[in-house]
């Protein structure tokens, strides 16, 4: 059986459309923890709900805090496979 590979080609033009969709998450996050809060909100203090949702603003709140090295990772690893592309080119 034969493996297929495929490969992923970025390029600078692409960033756009990348900073475009961590613009989106976090506006999706953002509003995703305002509503948890309001739900929050309604509950008795120290209930099961009140601390379940508690636990689920602190979730999504942890995945808004990596957002910037997520960020800093995707465009690093763009801006390598252009320079390798650009090597491998140029030298060989």
């Amino acid at each position: 059986m034969e493996t297929k590979t495929k490969v992923a080609e970025f390029e600078i033009g692409d960033l756009l459309g990348i900073a475009m969709t961590f613009v989106v998450i976090g506006i999706a996050l953002t509003y995703g923890i305002d509503v948890q809060s309001d739900v929050r909100a309604d509950q008795t203090a120290d209930s099961l709900e009140y601390n379940a949702s508690t636990n689920a603003m602190t979730g999504v709140s942890n995945i808004a805090g990596k957002l910037p090295t997520l960020a800093t990772i995707v465009i690093a690893a763009v801006i390598i496979g252009i320079l390798v592309r650009y090597m491998v080119v140029r030298y060989s």
